[in-house]
């Protein structure tokens, strides 16, 4: 695995298989797929920010959310929900991925059974 350690705001650890950090603005947001005790996969998504404390000081402000195996299904499908109404409802919207939008369904390539 690359140095991760050395970018914004990682925190990384022993149980993590793969980490794919995404900058975007000023923001950086970490996908992260982990492994249980009992060796089952789970991802974290950390959005990351980089901020000035008072004392003129560099802090990252994070928000994290463990995503487990049981949720996939459901998040995937809210996910697609919320792509599909932005689609639908927000003319200028391009999205600037791989996905089809086809009959007012909208469809990412994300394959989270592979994870």
């Amino acid at each position: 695995m690359e140095d991760f350690e050395k970018r914004e705001g990682y925190e990384g650890n022993d149980n993590e298989l793969f980490s794919k950090p995404v900058k975007a603005g000023k923001r950086t947001y970490f996908f992260d797929v982990k492994t249980t005790k009992d060796n089952d996969y789970y991802l974290t998504i950390t959005e990351s920010k980089r901020r000035v404390d008072r004392d003129g000081k560099f802090i990252y402000e994070k928000h994290k959310i463990f995503l487990y195996r049981e949720d996939f299904e459901k998040f995937e499908n809210g996910l697609k929900e919320s792509f599909a109404y932005i689609a639908e409802n927000a003319p200028e919207f391009v999205p600037r991925f791989s996905s089809e939008n086809t009959g007012g369904e909208y469809r990412t390539n994300i394959d989270f059974d592979s994870l």
